[in-house]
Formats: structure tokens, sequence, C-alpha cells
């Protein structure tokens, strides 16, 4: 009786093996022939690019030597780059603190507002930051101000929902001993909210504005200030020493505030 058993589950074992080669292979060629359907419909031709890679490359070398001299005139706009960044941020994650507890089914405990906060957040995060600059720019004209409101808006949403969904995880006992007390709402949140999320709040807010000051490259070149100004620039007059220069500056800086960052959340979270 015991040998029947190990035969059956033993032929049991060598089906369901097989059975999942079997979908994971019809599976597999679901997305080949999905890509190559895309490749057709967009029009894309990677032939065209293995033949062109010569004159790619060709265009990239125009880029050595970096123009050193030009590094003093990328100074100004990278400054202005961080302060775009450093703005958008503090600005973000003021707003953010009461529309996550609002986003937060923890807290708010009417579903209407808890439900339109949410949507109004899921609209801010998708819309791009780069739409949101054009938009910006074409209301305010050239300058900060456009990139500084885009990022803001961009980072709201995302920094939010990341709170938010924080806020739904944490020990809810505390809220309840808090309140049977006779704590107020304020009293819930300074003192059994906040305690259990703020160093994922601040590692957050850390993070937040990494992406801002990468973005901010970005929105320079639909004139929302920063030093893809500069960038978009010397690419129209084709100064590409100029831009590799630029582009090591830029590289130099990430890194250093990359660095910084990973050392405070560390020490936080």
């Amino acid at each position: 009786m015991t040998e029947k058993n190990n035969n059956k589950n033993s032929s049991v074992y060598s089906l369901y093996p097989r059975k999942l080669k079997m979908q994971i292979s019809i599976v597999f060629f679901i997305i080949i022939a999905f890509y190559f359907y895309s490749l057709s419909e967009t029009g894309s031709d990677f032939f065209k690019l293995f033949i062109d890679f010569p004159d790619i490359v060709k265009k990239m070398l125009t880029m050595f030597p970096p123009n050193w001299d030009y590094i003093p005139a990328a100074i100004d706009p990278l400054v202005e780059t961080i302060q775009i960044a450093v703005v958008a941020t503090t600005f973000s994650v003021l707003i953010c603190i009461p529309a996550s507890l609002l986003a937060a089914n923890t807290i708010s405990t009417n579903k209407y507002i808890y439900q339109t906060t949410r949507t109004v957040l899921n609209i801010l995060r998708t819309i791009p930051d780069i739409l949101l600059a054009t938009i910006f720019v074409s209301l305010f004209g050239i300058g900060i101000i456009p990139g500084i409101f885009a990022l803001t808006i961009f980072s709201l949403g995302l920094l939010a929902k990341l709170l938010s969904e924080t806020i739904e995880t944490i020990d809810t006992r505390q809220l309840d001993a808090i309140k049977a007390t006779g704590g107020n709402i304020v009293q819930v949140i300074w003192y059994g909210v906040v305690p259990q999320v703020l160093p994922q709040f601040i590692s957050y807010g850390l993070y937040v504005f990494e992406l801002n000051v990468r973005a901010s490259l970005v929105l320079g070149f639909v004139g929302a200030g920063g030093i893809g100004t500069i960038i978009d620039t010397q690419l129209n007059f084709l100064r590409y020493q100029n831009v590799m220069a630029i582009l090591i500056v830029l590289l130099v800086a990430v890194i250093v505030i990359e660095t910084i960052s990973n050392m405070l959340r560390r020490r936080v979270v």
C-alpha cells in the first residue's frame, strides 16, 4: 500500500513540473509575439540602429576630451538645480503630511474623504513631471518657478502615497490606548503615529530629494531652470565637449548627494 502511494505521489510530482514548464513556455511565446507586434506597430528598426552604430560612436567621441574650462560656467546652474530640488522637496514634505493622514484608513475614518484624497494623489502621481513643467512654463514663463511647482506636485503624489501606506501598517493598539485615555486626534497623531513613521518619513523625504535633483535636470530642457537649460543650449550649438564637462560636474554632484543621503538614511532608519 505504501509503495502504491509513493508511486502515485511520484507520478503527480513528475506531471507538475511538466505542466509548469508548458505554462512558462506559453507565456514566453506570448511575450515574444507581443514584442514583435509592438515593434511592427511602432515602426522600430533595430537593424538600422546596428547599421548606424559606428556613426553613434563617432558622435560620442566628439564629446572628448571635455572642455574643463567650461566647468565654472556650470556651477551656478548646478546650484540652481539643487535649490529647485530643495525648495520643491520642502513644499512637498509639508503638504504631504496632512494629505497622507487623510489618505490613510487608520486615521481617516470618513470613507468619502479617504477615497477623494487617494484619487487626487493618484492623479497627481500619474502626470509626468516634464508635462507639469511644460504647463507651468506656459503659465509663468521661463525660470525656476515652473520647475519648483512641477517637482512639488509630482513628488507630493509619490511621497504622500509612500507615507500613507506606512501609516496604514502601524500598530493601531497604540492609537487605541491614547484614545482610551481621552486623547484627541492631534494627540493620537503626535504620540501614536509620529513616533512609528518618523524614520521612514525622513528616509522617504531624502529619497524624493534625490529624485528631484535628477528630475530638475530634465525640466531645464523645457525652460524650467537649472543645469538642464545650459545643456540644452550647448547641444543646440553642437558644443559637445562643453556638454561632457557639464555631465561630469553633474555626475560628481549626484554621487555626493546620494552618498550623504544614504548616510543619513542609515542613521535614522
